[in-house]
């Protein structure tokens, strides 16, 4: 759809003639009645000249409602003499104050309409300008002009005086307002507004305090300026610039005008001014003091004194470290004003022409490099200044700075003393400057950090650490000369470990100490408490038990240990294999808790086995319910623990006797056949390991039988069960589908294994067992059991085939493509030759 156009733009024409200096205010009615969602812009122009030039943009209020002047008007907008501004829901003002002859033309108002597109961005549908306005500028036609001359001699010496006078040739008038402005170089040095302040620039204001400069203003028309004692730096080309302003406190000047140059020469007096600089202290180590001296001769007026620091580190710097006047008078330089660094520097006067400056204490290395002496004679405020240098050197504190740790004795007995000696040495005497030890401590257990034990400092105040509180009451400290003693008296297991200690220095002549110069640490030496020797024995014989069934109990005894030492115990299975590896079945710490072992974590063996004290030298393992399955040589680990003074320490340990628990059953034993075998088959195909029972069952007596698979660590793996009602269970039922019982005979419970992988290798073996119900209605009671020998089961991998071998073979397979294509071009070539035979 088409967007109406209802923009209206109206403003009154005018034919304005102002005065120069005069403000104008224009009015612009601006509207519309769009229904949709449009912003305005309201800018003034104006327009110089025929109707071909361009008009020159004055104030714009885009429609993002910000003001935005012309390249012309810019700096008039910033000082607030151009100004638009909304008075009413469609009126819109412009105020030009002080209007120039620059502003004069026509003068028109032009609005648009903006609306945003779909894309965000803003696009003009209507543009509307109003009627011109004429403007005339009439210039106030005042004449200016401006001329300097000078009272004395252009050509001066150093201390002479100059005075020169700035003339204002203008028509008389009731009221001229003028700002001079006094010019060397082009460079300002002064100004009277048109007030008659008079204010300086630079250095020159400190130079009028001295009285060395004036300015004054005779009438509204002359101006005078006079330098009591010129200098090298007052010669130059002097211009005086004059700026007629409207009123007092208007910013801008109706006209202006600058004076002709006239050049001044200052010519320089000579100086027999002569230095000396030297130091007494051209190597020092840092905390030492300077002493620096510098000589004048030849000076006839009084002298100024610079001290100045060039550090090596930083070519081409300086650092200002003290100044004295003339009048004697001590200032310091801002890095040596804090007496806490380097204390307070002094420069002192010894004689006529000698002084000397003393710094306390150097801060370091940095202090190092030349210090120069600089001397400037004034004399009819001329200066002379000669320069000297001396070099110093100054070594860091850190420099030679080393400590060693020893020890007489590296390994202690519990609740022996033992001593640790800290020797420090340094290329400067230590017992001149403020020291401090620290003492280090890591424990032996892993990955223990380094604990502060105790801190000496310099005033003699000790500082405990917190991390290792048991030190205090048994640490003793000693300083001999430059060596420093720890002793430890009564020496426990907590104090075994690594000791470390740590040296610092500190700057002499410096209160508060602050920060330390330098530090060092020591080489760490390693101190072993022995405990004392276990006594603990267990009884070692070895020992059966055997059982019909029920509960079973396992005894170790200790033969002898301390009477105030308390004991662990762990207890182990070793299985009836002959390459069967311990279990842990659970271990009864000092205090009573118990922690089991993988393979007896389960609820229901957690149940089942139970250790307890008997008497003060007597634990039983407690097995209830026992099973065949628990058969096996049972032995015990006993640990001996002792509290000493900080905790609780492991003095040693012993292993019992073997006890082996056996099952005692009513019948006889089976008569299987143990003869060991070793089958090998290849992965894919079917294999069946034996499992031969050699003698008859008694009547009314059935068989289980359960294949097991010997695992390297843990109890043997159930592969299968054949239950003695005929029921088959599969412990590993990722296994079912390939294990077969086929039972040709009676006695024969062979376990036929498909589909061979290479995993099933490993050894394998059999156990059966007779069971007899006593009567009708009555549980099966077991009668005797049995195990076969082992069968150690090798996988083979599949048999390569022809085609696989081949491909396999790069070279071979290679061969068999290229062999036909090698033979039928040989032969191509026989019969061509024969062709070519049979042409001749």
């Amino acid at each position: 759809s088409v967007i109406p156009d209802t923009l209206s733009a109206s403003m009154a024409p005018q034919a304005l003639t102002l005065m120069e200096g005069d403000a104008v205010e224009l009015t612009c009615e601006v509207s519309k009645s769009t229904g949709q969602h449009t912003h305005l812009s309201v800018g003034w122009y104006l327009l110089q000249g025929a109707g071909e030039h361009r008009a020159e943009e004055i104030l714009t209020l885009s429609k993002d409602f910000i003001l935005k002047p012309g390249p012309s008007y810019e700096q008039r907008f910033l000082e607030g003499d151009v100004q638009l501004s909304k008075v009413g829901n469609t009126t819109y003002k412009l105020l030009i104050r002080g209007v120039k002859p620059s502003d004069q033309g026509q003068l028109y108002c032009e609005a648009a309409e903006w609306i945003e597109d779909p894309d965000e961005t803003w696009k003009d549908i209507s543009c509307k300008q109003t009627e011109r306005t004429s403007l005339a500028v009439v210039s106030q036609g005042r004449e200016l002009s401006v001329d300097i001359t000078a009272a004395a001699e252009l050509s001066l010496s150093e201390g002479d005086t100059l005075q020169l006078t700035c003339m204002l040739g203008a028509p008389k008038g009731s009221s001229r307002h003028f700002q001079v402005i006094w010019l060397l170089n082009d460079v300002e040095v002064a100004r009277v507004d048109p007030h008659g302040v008079l204010i300086w620039q630079g250095e020159y204001e400190e130079r009028a305090k001295l009285g060395q400069l004036r300015a004054f203003k005779p009438s509204n028309t002359v101006y005078v300026l006079t330098i009591s004692e010129v200098g090298l730096k007052d010669k130059g080309t002097y211009q005086c610039s004059v700026w007629e302003m409207k009123t007092p406190g208007d910013l801008h000047s109706i006209q202006s005008n600058v004076s002709s140059g006239i050049q001044v020469n200052v010519t320089p007096i000579g100086c027999q001014l002569r230095l000396s600089v030297s130091t007494s202290t051209p190597r020092v180590t840092e905390g030492d003091p300077l002493v620096l001296h510098c000589e004048v001769q030849g000076a006839t007026g009084p002298v100024s004194l610079r001290w100045w620091h060039l550090p090596p580190q930083h070519p081409g710097q300086r650092v200002l470290v003290a100044t004295m006047e003339q009048d004697g008078t001590l200032s310091l330089g801002s890095a040596y004003r804090d007496g806490r660094a380097r204390g307070s520097p002094r420069l002192e006067k010894e004689s006529s022409g000698t002084s000397t400056l003393v710094i306390p204490s150097t801060l370091g290395e940095d202090d190092s490099g030349q210090y120069r002496c600089e001397a400037t004679e004034w004399s009819r405020g001329r200066n002379w200044t000669g320069k000297g240098e001396a070099a110093v050197m100054v070594s860091s504190m850190g420099l030679g700075l080393h400590a060693t740790l020893r020890s007489r004795i590296a390994t202690v007995r519990y609740g022996q003393s033992f001593e640790l000696f800290c020797q420090v040495e340094a290329s400067y005497t230590l017992e001149e400057v403020p020291v401090s030890v620290q003492w280090l401590f890591q424990p032996s257990l892993p990955e223990s950090p380094l604990h502060k034990l105790v801190q000496v400092f310099p005033n003699g105040t000790v500082a405990w650490g917190t991390a290792q509180p048991h030190f205090q009451g048994k640490a003793q400290l000693d300083k001999a000369g430059t060596s420093f003693r720890l002793h430890i008296h009564s020496a426990l297991p907590a104090n075994e470990g690594t000791y470390q200690c740590e040296v610092e220095v500190w700057r002499r002549n410096i209160l508060p100490l602050g920060q330390p110069a330098a530090s060092t640490s020591s080489n760490a030496v390693g101190i072993k408490v022995v405990l004392p020797e276990s006594k603990l024995q267990v009884a070692t014989k070895d020992s059966s038990v055997e059982i019909a069934g029920g509960n079973a109990a396992i005894e170790c005894r200790i033969v002898f240990a301390q009477n105030n030492s308390q004991f662990a115990v762990t207890w182990y299975l070793l299985p009836p294999r002959a390459d069967a590896t311990p279990l842990q079945i659970l271990r009864a710490s000092y205090s009573g808790i118990l922690e089991y072992g993988s393979e007896f974590s389960s609820p229901a063996q957690k149940s089942r086995f139970l250790s307890q004290r008997v008497s003060s030298n007597i634990f039983q393992l407690q097995i209830l319910s026992a099973n065949i399955r628990d058969q096996g040589r049972y032995y015990c680990v006993v640990e001996e623990w002792l509290w000493l003074v900080d905790g609780w320490y492991k003095l040693g340990e012993g292993t019992s006797g073997r006890t082996t628990l056996k099952f005692k059953l009513p019948g006889e034993q089976l008569q299987m056949e143990k003869t060991n075998h070793s089958i090998s088959a290849r992965e894919g195909e079917r294999v069946t390991l034996p499992c031969q029972l050699q003698a008859a069952l008694l009547p009314g007596s059935h068989l289980s039988a359960t294949w097991f698979q010997v695992k390297s660590s843990g109890p043997d793996s159930a592969l299968l069960t054949l239950q003695q009602d005929g029921t088959m269970e599969y412990p590993q039922e990722l296994l079912a589908g390939r294990l077969y019982l086929r039972r040709p005979s009676a006695g024969d419970f062979s376990l036929t294994l498909s589909s061979v992988e290479r995993g099933d290798a490993g050894t394998y073996y059999c156990q059966l067992q007779e069971w007899q119900q006593q009567s009708e209605g009555k549980d099966w009671a077991l009668q005797a059991l049995a195990c076969s020998g082992y069968t150690q089961l090798t996988t083979i991998p599949p048999e390569a085939t022809v085609l696989s071998r081949i491909c396999s073979s790069p070279p071979l397979l290679n061969f068999i493509l290229y062999l036909p294509l090698v033979l039928f071009l040989l032969l191509a070539l026989a019969v061509f030759c024969w062709y070519c035979k049979f042409r001749k």
